[in-house]
């Protein structure tokens, strides 16, 4: 008995709850090689003609299945049944990594064997496994982030910076991030994306959290008419949270005492005088300190008649500054 037609062997994808579809890499169909995603089915077809006498699975050098009687032990390895006569096809189940490898439809005819092969490739979604936990450091320290993933293709790691600002920067690829001489502006959420072009990238977070010293931002001296409620407003930005204080000359101010209140929201300190009087006005200074280090400014409560530079000063009256020209002018024409 001699084999009359060619032994034609394919292999086929099964996803979960769906129906077969050819096996794939892009668009074009494989013949050799089958690519299966990890927890996806895999069917492998082999179509023989009606004179085959004895066929077998065999997966490396175990018997899978010799004829209709199964020799895995593996549960997910099954023969499909309700198929044509010319056709012997196993499926495997929640296709895992150890999966892959080499398969043989093994066929005997005439007394004589042949066999056609096929390669499964199990195809894995990138995944991180691990990654640097939050961390808090002071300004001007040296820190290293680790993001590591695995996947089948080799997973891609690259890193984003998300600022406290709202602004998004690419920082670079690989597993480790360095950051020297960390500043307060390299503080925020670091992303760690892991990616391999299977499913979804995988992506997790780093908060990096830098302590800096108190920079007061926002310190305007007021002018308030006597009689009238005054507020003077400190404003300072610090890791951890400045904690403030506010004197007169020299002499510390708390609150409830001495007319005035002393209310602290978050990074603002407000220092109100709910009636101004004479003895109000002068030079204030607004203290901020944390672990990192202290500041101060100086602000200035002044009335109605004075006038008020930029830098938050309180100014000569008008006469004076009059005066104060003539006199410069006098010694400019003298020389």
């Amino acid at each position: 008995m001699h084999l009359t037609e060619s032994i034609h062997f394919t292999a086929i994808i099964v996803r979960s709850g769906g129906d077969g579809v050819p096996a794939r890499s892009g668009d074009s169909v494989l013949k050799d090689n089958i690519t299966v995603r990890q927890g996806d089915s895999a069917v492998l077809k082999c179509n023989v003609d009606s004179k085959v006498s004895r066929v077998a699975w065999l997966n490396r050098t175990t018997i899978l299945f010799a004829g209709s009687e199964k020799w895995s032990l593996d549960p997910r390895v099954i023969l499909m049944e309700n198929t044509a006569v010319t056709e012997y096809s196993i499926k495997i189940q929640n296709v895992d990594v150890h999966d892959e490898g080499p398969y043989v439809c093994s066929i005997l005819t005439n007394k004589k064997p042949k066999s056609t092969k096929v390669h499964l490739i199990v195809q894995v979604p990138a995944r991180i496994t691990n990654i640097s936990k939050n961390i808090t450091v002071n300004e001007g320290s040296n820190i290293n982030l680790m993001c590591l993933a695995v996947g089948r293709p080799e997973a891609n790691v690259m890193w984003k910076h998300h600022s406290p600002r709202g602004t998004h920067t690419f920082l670079t690829e690989g597993e480790h991030v360095e950051l020297a001489a960390i500043t307060k502006e390299q503080s925020g959420t670091y992303e760690c994306i892991a990616s391999n072009g299977i499913l979804e990238p995988d992506v997790r977070t780093v908060q990096v959290t830098v302590n800096y010293p108190p920079f007061i931002s926002k310190a305007r001296s007021t002018g308030t008419p006597i009689g009238q409620k005054g507020i003077l407003q400190c404003e300072a930005s610090a890791v951890p949270r400045a904690e403030f204080e506010w004197y007169k000359e020299d002499r510390r101010l708390f609150n409830g005492l001495n007319g005035v209140k002393i209310e602290n929201q978050g990074r603002q300190s407000m220092l109100v005088f709910f009636n101004v009087s004479e003895e109000d006005y002068g030079n204030y200074t607004c203290v901020a300190m944390n672990t990192m280090g202290i500041t101060n400014a100086s602000i200035i409560l002044y009335g109605p008649g004075a006038m008020h530079d930029v830098n938050g000063a309180a100014g000569l009256p008008q006469c004076s500054i009059c005066l104060l020209l003539i006199v410069t002018l006098f010694y400019l024409l003298k020389f």
